[in-house]
């Protein structure tokens, strides 16, 4: 085991410094990096396979995705409640709240898997073309069998994230990652005796991946040694209390990932009907930019389990160094892969150069390698609203989040409409209204943070914080959870 973090007074060493962030954070990037690193795969497979293929894989997957926005974001809200109850010294608390969250992914999946039946109407009535149009169907149908999956084991991660264990949870993504991988090369294109299935075999990895990482984290959580300390398996009940507070909590946090993600997803729509080229150039560069841009999503949740920990503890001004680590962190970070976006586009997209046929390359590599310099523009401010976001949503601000996200995503989608089919502008115009909505809320979260009424939110009884036993215990435990 090693031991506690030694603080020291420089920007680095202190407490709430780099190096406080960077130990948490970089568990938590290599398995973000591993599930981008897996559909990244999954595209590329599919790619060579059919162009069709990867053009209706992207709007496909997240529809499948926004479907359970609304009960993923309360779900994995889940987090902050284990990390602030661990912070103020309550673990008796934490198994119980893990239970909350899974329960919302089982009452998730009959909903899900109702929509089933409406895929084909739905892609269909989107006008994109026919043989898009059923490839896409196939893909969300399959996918809604893995989608209660993610939910549970949103919830059950949070166990580690939220006490600082993130090795674990690099581990077990980084194992069910590579499994989606080699299934992917087996059913895609009908390896090893798997039959060729194309889309609907990268869809069917995926959901095997999905559920074998489910199962990992629940008999992880179920181990003897949390059940008496964490109530992991006492805890597995329904609890009025706690379920009230993370719907007060996470319902916010759900709006304001099922708002963001549906605007993305209607994005998407639109592209797909201006041709196969524009979307199958939009999915490239989403493509390339999800692997680039996954560490700051680590950095995110690490900074909002830190700024959870300091306010279990009374200790906002710690939560606030915490924020600033990350944002240059990751500002840092965006700034350089932003350069490498503009100035060696071609480098980045060599890995599609052997799969794709050099007629149809040339022309998908001049508009993706267009398209990333509108990803290179926004990319700080990408970074300012993921960091600036997690720290708010870390202390309990979730719904001036989901406000914020009500109102500044609707004119997105009207803006790219208006533009696309009543005045002929065409993809770029779509692009240029992507660039100015996250420009916009980057300078908006960045903007509630520095405001600072975030400082006197909990999510957790108040009470329980005001207790001296547990707020001394809250330090012993953030030692803890910065060792392991």
């Amino acid at each position: 085991m090693l031991q506690p973090i030694a603080h020291s007074e420089s920007w680095w060493g202190r407490e709430g410094g780099m190096r406080e962030v960077l130990v948490l954070s970089l568990p938590l990037v290599i398995s973000t990096m591993s599930w981008t690193l897996m559909h990244f795969i999954d595209r590329i497979f599919l790619l060579s396979y059919s162009t069709e293929s990867v053009a209706a894989a992207l709007p496909s997957g997240n529809l499948s995705f926004a479907v359970i926005c609304l009960p993923l974001g309360i779900t994995s809200y889940v987090n902050t409640f284990v990390s602030q109850y661990h912070g103020a010294g309550r673990p008796e608390k934490i198994g119980v709240s893990v239970w909350q969250g899974v329960g919302i992914g089982l009452l998730t999946l009959p909903f899900v898997l109702a929509t089933i039946p409406l895929a084909p109407w739905f892609f269909s009535a989107c006008d994109h073309p026919v043989n898009v149009a059923r490839q896409e169907a196939i893909f969300y149908q399959v996918n809604c069998w893995g989608d209660a999956a993610i939910i549970i084991s949103a919830s059950l991660s949070s166990f580690f994230t939220g006490r600082g264990r993130v090795r674990t949870v690099m581990i077990v993504d980084s194992l069910a990652a590579l499994t989606n991988m080699v299934l992917d090369y087996a059913w895609i294109f009908g390896h090893w005796g798997f039959p060729e299935s194309g889309i609907a075999g990268a869809a069917w990895a995926t959901v095997v991946a999905l559920w074998l990482k489910t199962f990992l984290y629940l008999i992880l959580f179920l181990r003897p040694r949390y059940r008496e300390r964490y109530g992991t398996a006492s805890g597995c009940r329904f609890d009025p209390e706690i379920a009230w507070r993370l719907l007060r909590y996470g319902l916010p946090s759900g709006m304001q990932l099922l708002l963001e993600v549906a605007g993305y997803a209607v994005f998407l729509l639109f592209i797909g009907k201006l041709g196969e080229m524009d979307m199958a150039a939009t999915s490239l560069a989403f493509n390339v930019n999800n692997l680039a841009f996954m560490p700051v999503l680590g950095l995110g949740l690490a900074t909002s389990t830190l700024v959870g920990h300091r306010m279990g503890e009374e200790r906002p001004d710690l939560a606030a160094r915490v924020t600033r680590s990350a944002f240059v962190i990751g500002a840092g970070y965006m700034l350089l892969i932003s350069a490498f976006y503009v100035l060696t586009p071609d480098l980045i997209l060599k890995a599609h150069w052997s799969i794709v046929e050099q007629h149809d390359f040339h022309q998908l590599r001049d508009l993706t390698v267009v398209l990333l310099r509108f990803v290179a523009a926004y990319c700080l401010f990408d970074a300012m609203n993921v960091i600036f976001s997690a720290a708010i949503k870390g202390a309990g601000d979730t719904r001036f989040v989901m406000i914020t996200t009500t109102i500044t995503s609707a004119i997105p989608v009207l803006l790219t409409w208006l533009g696309l089919y009543h005045f002929g502008l065409g993809i770029y115009w779509a692009w240029i209204v992507m660039t100015g909505w996250v420009t916009v809320l980057g300078f908006i979260y960045m903007a509630r943070f520095m405001q600072g009424k975030w400082r006197s939110m909990r999510v957790i009884e108040d009470p329980l914080i005001g207790d001296s036993q547990g707020t001394a215990a809250a330090v012993v435990h953030a030692g803890e959870a910065l060792s392991h």
